[in-house]
């Protein structure tokens, strides 16, 4: 909040269950935010990630707002699974996404599996359906930073501590990669989560004590941990829009290992400035991480190709560009 004032920006707040799903509590969250909108009377609305988007546009065209534009930043776990629990989950999504994109100006996609997908249930209405390059990343911010000692390789990953993101897919890697070269060191950073699929305090004790995988806790400032590793690992099944720690990656020159899963995907070239793995599959995790074992040169051309793909496709001066020519603000 502070910063938001800093740059000179009023702020309203509203009541959120970012992972609820009490729809006393969601009909609330509805209403505050139309109060809000025929408060302020904004000739624009920009919603983004899932809630804020279902309620935020539905709340925006309650209110009259002229100009309604969602930002899908990615599905999470809405439209995953196959059990009866989550296919009602993700029926429910469905209905509340067609719902609340009605009459939508605008509606923005981050990456063209989760564009296909809702063209192909028939999300939303007659707006302009545009797919951009992610949230983009300020490349000041996260500058260069050379590999200059590749070996031993040193993987790292940044998350938030859910089974998801595939944090125990890193863990059960870098045990296997361990007992070959004992040397690869592997980080991981990132924030305990209060989630169905949370990883616990046990577990991540218990890879600390045999050694496979070093917890460094959860952190403001990634940009430390990123200057001292070689290799980034993402080995998501989440369904990210394009993952934000992946773009920071990039744009720092890090070789990337990720999933072939929508959002992971955009933002590897394989073989060029990393590899692609299935999800859920710790060995051939392992297999892409033992290429820089063997030869740990790898992390320095392939984190140069990185920098050149966060130059051309994600700066964050460019995707803002697209978003508010889209928005037919500029």
């Amino acid at each position: 909040v502070a910063g938001v004032e800093a740059m000179g920006i009023r702020h309203r707040t509203y009541p959120l269950q970012r992972t609820g799903l009490n729809p006393l509590a969601d009909l609330h969250t509805l209403r505050s935010l139309e109060r809000i909108m025929k408060d302020e009377r904004p000739d624009h609305v920009l919603a983004y990630t899932i809630k804020p988007v279902i309620y935020g546009c539905a709340a925006a065209r309650r209110a009259g707002v002229p100009a309604i534009h969602a930002l899908i930043t990615g599905l999470g776990t809405a439209f995953e699974g196959t059990s009866r629990g989550r296919k009602l989950l993700n029926q429910i999504a469905s209905r509340l996404y067609r719902w609340s994109l009605d009459g939508c100006s605008t509606v923005f996609f981050q990456n063209p599996d989760d564009r296909a997908l809702f063209v192909s249930r028939g999300l939303f209405g007659d707006g302009e359906i545009t797919v951009g390059d992610g949230s983009g990343i300020d490349r000041d911010y996260f500058a260069p930073s050379a590999v200059t000692d590749p070996a031993p390789p040193r993987f790292l990953l940044v998350a938030r501590l859910m089974e998801e993101k595939g944090v125990r897919v890193f863990a059960e890697a870098a045990r296997r990669v361990k007992t070959i070269h004992p040397d690869a060191r592997f980080r991981l950073v990132g924030y305990m989560e209060d989630h169905p699929g949370a990883i616990s305090h046990t577990e991540v004790d218990g890879w600390a004590r045999d050694g496979s995988v070093e917890y460094c806790g959860p952190t403001d400032d990634v940009r430390p941990f990123l200057a001292d590793s070689t290799v980034y690992c993402l080995p998501s099944h989440y369904r990210e829009g394009v993952p934000r720690s992946i773009l920071e990656a990039l744009a720092v020159g890090r070789a990337v290992i990720t999933t072939d899963a929508p959002g992971c995907r955009e933002t590897v070239t394989e073989g060029e400035n990393g590899y692609l793995v299935p999800v859920r599959d710790p060995e051939a995790l392992a297999a892409a991480m033992r290429r820089f074992c063997v030869r740990p040169e790898l992390a320095v051309g392939m984190g140069e190709a990185s920098l050149r793909l966060a130059e051309s496709r994600f700066d964050v001066h460019k995707v803002n560009a697209d978003i508010i020519a889209a928005m037919e603000l500029d």
